[in-house]
């Protein structure tokens, strides 16, 4: 792949904007501003905005030549090779809501494939990348736990009339009822909170492309799979589920029975 700089230096671009992403969004947390429901009735803020577009003048800027794919600012130059992904608050119902458990996700993609993912925490200054096969956390190796049995496993996952709309509820349900703990830590957190070992299932009935491709060098950086919910790649789809290897073929045949 040509047109990239080392490593070091793309990781350090990607930090260089999540911090100026998260400035914006620091600014507007817990203060006063104007909800706006989009088209789907998410919701959406100046934050949003404001975030994306910083992200967006400093990749035009360090990179030309790129496209970039944003939530809120659509599609830029679509039919570059290097295609950057944002999603500046992947969460902002949690956002809006005053909760922290929200996060910025960026993604770089060659060829229609992401080879770098990021989940920041904008209040934290976590820093999860994944990166030519690996995942660190603020610089430090991270993967997913051991656990090799549902009966075991903490699953984690998004609301449940999105799951009952777009998917089998009623094979939720009873994977539910298999795990340890089911808890509705969603969005970017959940797939942080497996990447770091906290977690061991995390599943998404709907999402978009700036909501998933983040996600796919993290989760098979830090040693799992993720595919949709029917298993399929997960660059193609429009759910996620995510475990790690021992798990996951069992887990997507009991939301798939």
């Amino acid at each position: 792949m040509t047109g990239l700089p080392g490593t070091t230096e793309l990781v350090e671009f990607t930090r260089a904007l999540a911090d100026a992403s998260a400035q914006v969004i620091r600014g507007y947390f817990r203060s006063d501003y104007e909800v706006i429901s989009k088209s789907d009735d998410s919701p959406v803020t100046k934050a949003d905005r404001e975030a994306e577009e910083v992200m967006r003048s400093l990749i035009t800027a360090r990179f030309p030549e790129h496209g970039i794919l944003g939530e809120e600012c659509g599609h830029y130059q679509p039919e570059a090779d290097y295609q950057w992904v944002l999603d500046p608050i992947d969460g902002t119902k949690a956002f809006v809501s005053h909760s922290y458990l929200f996060g910025t996700l960026i993604a770089l993609l060659y060829q229609g494939r992401p080879i770098l993912g990021v989940i920041h925490h904008p209040l934290m200054a976590d820093f999860l990348i994944g990166i030519e096969g690996e995942t660190f956390l603020n610089g430090k190796k991270v993967m997913m736990r051991s656990c090799e049995r549902i009966e075991d496993a903490i699953l984690l996952s998004s609301t449940m009339d999105l799951i009952r709309k777009h998917q089998n509820g009623d094979a939720f349900d009873g994977l539910s009822l298999r795990v340890a703990r089911h808890n509705n830590w969603g969005d970017c957190h959940g797939y942080y909170l497996l990447a770091v070992g906290g977690a061991d299932i995390m599943a998404d009935p709907i999402m978009n492309p700036w909501d998933i491709m983040a996600l796919i060098p993290i989760i098979e950086g830090a040693g799992g799979l993720i595919t949709d919910w029917q298993g399929n790649d997960a660059v193609a789809g429009r759910s996620i589920v995510a475990a790690n290897r021992a798990l996951h073929a069992d887990v997507i045949r009991a939301l798939n029975p």
